[in-house]
C-alpha cells in the first residue's frame, strides 16, 4: 500500500455562508465518510482546518488568514493508503459532499525517502 494526502479544497465564501445546521450536516457526512474508510483499511489520519492562519514566504509573513485574496483554501487532510492513485483517486471520488459540488478534493501521493 502507498500513502496518499487528500487536500480539501472549499470556497471560503461559500463555507461563511453556511448556518450551523448546515455545517453540522456536512461534518457528520465527512465523519460517516471517514469512519469507512477506516473500516476499509484506507484511512491513516486527518483533520478539519479553520480558514485563519499565515501565508510565509522568505521567512517572512506574507499575509494572515483568512486568505482573501484566494476564493479557494484547504479546509482538511485525510492520509489514506490505496494500492496505487488511481484507488486513491476513486477513494476520494466516494466523498458525499464531494458529489453535491461543494468541494474539491486533490490527491497527492507521498515521497517515500530514508533517512
Amino acid at each position: 500500500m502507498e500513502n496518499f494526502l487528500l487536500l480539501i479544497r472549499e470556497d471560503l465564501k461559500e463555507l461563511e455562508l453556511m448556518s450551523g445546521e448546515q455545517m453540522d450536516k456536512e461534518i457528520l457526512e465527512m465523519t460517516k465518510w471517514v469512519e469507512g474508510l477506516a473500516q476499509s483499511g484506507n484511512f491513516a489520519s486527518g483533520e478539519p482546518l479553520l480558514s485563519s492562519g499565515r501565508y510565509i514566504h522568505n521567512d517572512k509573513v506574507l499575509s494572515d488568514g483568512p486568505f482573501i485574496e484566494a476564493k479557494e483554501a484547504i479546509s482538511g487532510y485525510i492520509f489514506i493508503k490505496a494500492e496505487n492513485i488511481d484507488q486513491a483517486t476513486s477513494i476520494a471520488q466516494t466523498c458525499p459532499i464531494l458529489s453535491q459540488k461543494k468541494m474539491a478534493i486533490e490527491v497527492r501521493p507521498i515521497m517515500e525517502y530514508n533517512l
